[in-house]
C-alpha cells in the first residue's frame, strides 16, 4: 500500500480541528521540562495544545515528504526550536511562534493532500 493511502486517514483527522484536540500533554515529558519555554508550554493549555498539534503534523510530514523536503522541514524545525527558546516563558511570544509554525505545517500538509487527488 502506498504511503499516500496510509496517511489519508490521518490527513482527514487533521483537517477537523475538533478531532485533533489533544490530551493535556505536550510533545515532550512535562515532568522533565527544564527550560522556561518548556515549563510555560506545560503550564498553558493553549500552548500545550499547539505543541501537540505541531508534533503530530511534523511526524506525519516526516513520513510522507520526499527526502529533500523532509530534510528541509527538519532543519526548519530545529531553527524554530531555537527561536522558541528565545521566548523563554513569554506566553504571547510562544503563541505567535506556534501559530506561525502551525501555519507552515498545515500548508505543507494541504499541498501534499492536493497532490494525492
Amino acid at each position: 500500500m502506498s504511503t499516500l493511502f496510509r496517511t489519508l486517514p490521518l490527513l482527514a483527522l487533521l483537517a477537523n480541528p475538533l478531532l485533533t484536540a489533544p490530551a493535556h500533554a505536550a510533545s515532550f515529558a512535562c515532568d522533565k521540562a527544564e527550560t522556561p519555554d518548556e515549563t510555560a508550554i506545560c503550564k498553558t493549555l493553549a500552548l500545550n495544545d499547539r505543541d501537540v498539534e505541531m508534533a503530530t503534523r511534523f511526524e506525519i510530514l516526516k513520513e510522507v515528504l520526499p527526502m529533500g523536503g523532509r530534510t528541509k522541514m527538519q532543519e526548519d524545525q530545529e531553527t524554530w526550536l531555537k527561536e522558541r527558546r528565545t521566548c523563554a516563558a513569554d506566553v504571547a511570544c510562544l503563541r505567535d511562534l506556534y501559530d506561525a509554525r502551525l501555519k507552515t505545517l498545515r500548508g505543507l500538509l494541504a499541498e501534499f493532500a492536493k497532490q494525492g487527488q
